[in-house]
């Protein structure tokens, strides 16, 4: 999960991006980073940390030009290291610099053929970098100095038969313009967008809808999967499908948990699919709990608390806010280390005494991953005086690891994997446990967008839509991403560039 800006605009673009950043932030605060482009030359900026930490006021005024990108990152593959902060950029061919949201599945069989038979060597540990190396191999085999939109749409269709995985990337081509893809499958997001300007109409693209309209964007529409997008310096938009077999199964998580609940995605609004989830949970309770004794309804701040409303009308209990949140400290989903997610909930939450003294409390969360923070919080609710303590998760058990681009891939740290639920409550301390039905949350978000057949549910079913996940890439994954053996120490210096006169 991480989060991607484009812009081609007619002044300096770089205020632009860096606002349309801190709305993305949510989807990434291990480091952040711009890139843009004028008279020939490049400008970046990336570093680790928040968007408001990694760019000073210095920094701002070198990043000058009317076109650029930007990336939020957490890291889902490598370290969390200054090194594989993005954008990358490469000088050959043009100068391209790219910025990339999922994660391939492919990456070892590409940094083979990359060194092997393009001539071509990655430098860090990230798939990004592979990503935007495969571009620019086949960028470099169109073998003209001045790209045409054909070419570039070809070079794309080449990408999607070399990558497999979950990815949405946008890319900066020097003296070209900005070109962003999503995968065949659409599994990560990507929207455009446009904007009129007395100069003339200027263009963006984002990982959700709530990036441009903070901005002033009009939402086009989402990216097609398989389909690019290419915005000339000239500032005329084209697109094309340069997929061979492209189909719908966007990432359902994102509409769970990862995006905001202002954004639409697929055409789905985020927040009314929330409101959904809650009331086909609520009707699940009922269903096998009819006299259930439940008090109140508090919801955990913040992603649940849409859900938890209408789940508290259709059972017909008060809702309340029980728990009062530090706004100062971060996601604890995706703190990179189970240390840091341990000692934060504490520092995060605060409980209503009040509203927990002498109740039975139904606690209402997006979902349950690792179990640590609901063990916790649970834990909060009976030190505050709740007399039994029950627990809702608007979404199904997650009992599998994701590999498109969510950090959830080693399997021993998911509380459901190969565990009831029954089993799952005892771990996390609840009295009683409820998930959502797979098929009633697949039910919520379809409601939104009925052309909607198939979804990317492999975290919660094991199915993964890409095929190609086997048991020894699982395997492999768990191994280089689990706790015990990431490397998570700061290696590097925050990286800040400028280049002229690239071509």
């Amino acid at each position: 999960m991480c989060g991607i800006v484009g812009i081609v605009g007619r002044t300096g673009v770089s205020q632009a991006i860096y606002d349309a950043l801190t709305v993305l932030q949510h989807r990434g605060q291990d480091a952040a980073g711009i890139v843009t482009a004028e008279r020939h030359g490049v400008h970046l900026r990336k570093s680790n940390g928040l968007v408001r930490d990694v760019f000073r006021t210095h920094h701002m005024l070198r990043l000058g030009g009317n076109m650029g990108i930007g990336h939020v990152r957490y890291p889902t593959a490598g370290c969390a290291s200054s090194a594989e902060a993005q954008p990358f950029y490469v000088n050959s061919p043009y100068g391209i610099a790219l910025a990339h949201n999922g994660n391939l599945i492919n990456a070892d069989a590409l940094r083979r053929a990359l060194f092997e038979e393009d001539l071509r060597h990655v430098n860090t540990d990230s798939d990004s970098e592979i990503l935007l190396n495969v571009f620019a191999h086949e960028l470099h085999k169109q073998g003209k100095l001045k790209l045409s939109k054909d070419e570039i749409f070809k070079a794309v269709a080449a990408v999607h038969r070399r990558c497999r995985g979950g990815y949405a990337a946008v890319a900066m081509i020097i003296d070209q313009g900005v070109v962003a893809f999503r995968d065949p499958l659409g599994i990560r997001p990507v929207v455009f967008g446009r904007r009129e300007t007395p100069e003339g109409p200027e263009y963006m693209v984002a990982s959700e809808s709530v990036a441009l309209q903070s901005l002033g964007f009009s939402v086009e529409r989402d990216l097609e999967p398989g389909e690019a997008l290419f915005i000339d310096t000239a500032g005329n938009l084209h697109t094309r499908q340069c997929a061979e077999h492209p189909s719908y199964a966007p990432c359902i998580f994102e509409l769970v948990y990862l995006a905001r609940p202002d954004s639409i995605i697929d055409k789905v609004s985020v927040y009314k699919a929330r409101l959904r989830m809650g009331e086909y949970l609520a009707d699940k309770i009922l269903r096998e709990w009819p006299d259930n004794d439940i008090d109140v309804v508090i919801p955990i701040p913040d992603t649940s608390r849409t859900a938890a409303l209408p789940l508290a009308y259709k059972l017909g209990v008060k809702y309340r806010e029980g728990f009062i949140k530090n706004r100062y400290i971060g996601r604890t989903f995706i703190m990179p280390e189970q240390g840091e997610r341990q000692r934060s909930v504490r520092h995060k939450l605060n409980a209503i005494d009040l509203e927990f003294r002498c109740k039975n409390v139904l606690l209402v969360d997006d979902s349950i991953v690792r179990g640590t923070t609901s063990k916790q919080i649970i834990q909060l609710a009976r030190e505050a005086g709740a007399r039994r303590v029950y627990f809702a998760s608007a979404a199904p058990a997650v009992r599998y690891p994701n590999v498109y681009g969510i950090d959830m891939p080693a399997v021993h740290e998911l509380v459901a994997h190969n565990r009831s639920d029954e089993e799952v409550a005892e771990v996390i301390g609840a009295d009683r446990l409820f998930f959502q039905s797979l098929e009633d949350l697949v039910a919520a978000v379809r409601q939104g967008n009925p052309s909607l057949h198939h979804f990317d549910t492999s975290c919660f079913n094991g199915e993964y839509v890409t095929g190609e996940v086997t048991p020894a890439y699982l395997a492999q994954q768990e191994l280089l991403r689990s706790n015990g053996n990431k490397a998570h120490v700061r290696v590097g210096e925050d990286e800040t560039l400028d280049i002229h006169n690239v071509s």
